[in-house]
């Protein structure tokens, strides 16, 4: 008699082509936060086929829903689909290259659907094993503020649906292909986006004394923001500082009226954040308005911090163990000050986010998230399925 384990890891295999079928589609064909048009429907077609009921809260994205036996536990398994707005380049992926200018999945959403969407096919095939309710989330703009998940989460649709526990994953190059990398608590930061205008006086570059200068006002701001974590945090607490983009200005001999800054604060309590806010906002008034410029501040609260729930997060520990062995499980010891808007739906259910490792020569999957030449290895479905499956088989 076959065990779970081989069970699920044989329809994994089964339905391994699919996946990476539907990863390549949605891959040639991305579509940037909000936009996920097409890509919606396409999910929505692939549920479809399989029997499984949908629902579409929001204008993109949309929910599938298995129903099990009636009594039993409520699972959500999370998804994002959003592509991000960019342009990509690569000989590994040449074959399914995106073919939408100013669009690419460099950061594995297009492999997060597949993998989703393979699961709910092995979920299907062992319905009659099913207790209770599985919830798949096919969420929109996890690239963008105010987030997909905030958004799915504030049109009541989960709370509707009774959900219990919640699951997510992301495709990360930092782990070899297969292994399954994951930590109970603080797990990824709250990303804050701050935007600044500093105005000055503008004039003839040869005059300075006439102007006042606010590149070099904005030189200044920059220097100072970089003491805020290291003077008025505590050492032992992650918090993150930096500037993304500066411009001013237009040509060599003249001195601009303005100069404008964007960048991001990584924490993991509002409260630092509020600090750093306020740090930053003391350090551009005693620069700026000291000199005799003015400023506009604007500091955008993004995602909460990703924080596992211990009881979900031993779930995802034993059930890699059971399907994969120990060997393929990776117990973080630190966070990463990266964000993930997955964060909305642990403030209400119960959940925990892991790591799926895609990295692998043959793919040339070792480059960061975000990076133009971003791949997976695809042999991820093999694992980020089976797992996905039986945590919402788990009882």
């Amino acid at each position: 008699m076959s065990t779970f384990r081989e069970v699920i890891n044989k329809q994994a295999k089964i339905h391994f082509d699919y996946m990476v079928s539907v990863r390549r589609h949605i891959h040639k064909n991305p579509e940037v936060s909000y936009k996920e048009y097409d890509t919606t429907e396409f999910i929505l077609n692939e549920l479809e086929q399989m029997g499984i009921e949908t629902h579409r809260p929001l204008e993109t994205g949309c929910v599938g829903i298995i129903e099990g036996k009636p009594s039993g536990r409520v699972i959500a398994l999370r998804a994002d689909i959003d592509a991000l707005a960019m342009e990509e380049v690569g000989e590994a992926k040449q074959e399914f290259k995106s073919e939408r200018p100013g669009a690419a999945h460099c950061c594995g959403h297009d492999a997060h659907t597949a993998n989703m969407l393979g699961a709910a096919k092995i979920l299907m095939d062992l319905k009659d094993q099913i207790s209770g309710k599985i919830v798949l989330i096919f969420q929109p703009a996890e690239e963008k503020l105010p987030g997909g998940g905030r958004l799915l989460m504030e049109t009541g649709f989960l709370q509707k649906q009774g959900v219990q526990e919640v699951y997510g994953l992301h495709m990360n190059p930092n782990y070899e292909v297969g292994k399954i990398a994951a930590k109970t608590g603080p797990m990824m930061a709250r990303p804050d986006e701050i935007e600044i205008e500093i105005y000055g006086k503008g004039g003839h570059a040869a005059s300075p004394h006439e102007t006042i200068d606010p590149i070099v006002l904005a030189a200044q701001v920059i220097t100072h923001f970089q003491t805020i974590v290291s003077r008025n945090i505590n050492p032992t607490e992650p918090a993150v500082v930096t500037i993304g983009k500066i411009q001013a200005g237009s040509t060599y001999n003249v001195i601009p009226e303005k100069a404008e800054l964007i960048g991001t604060v990584r924490t993991f309590s509002r409260e630092t954040a509020m600090l750093i806010k306020e740090r930053m906002e003391a350090i551009l008034k005693g620069v700026v308005e000291g000199a005799g410029g003015r400023y506009d501040f604007r500091f955008n609260e993004g995602y909460p911090a990703v924080d596992n729930n211990e009881t979900c997060t031993q779930n995802i520990i034993d059930s890699a163990k059971e399907l994969f062995g120990e060997d393929q499980l990776v117990e973080l010891e630190k966070p990463i000050m990266g964000g993930e808007d997955f964060a909305f739906y642990q403030q209400e259910f119960p959940g925990a986010f892991y790591f799926l490792g895609s990295r692998s020569e043959e793919a040339d999957s070792g480059w960061s998230w975000h990076h133009p030449k971003y791949n997976i290895d695809e042999r991820a479905f093999l694992t980020g399925a089976a797992l996905m499956a039986r945590l919402a088989l788990k009882e």
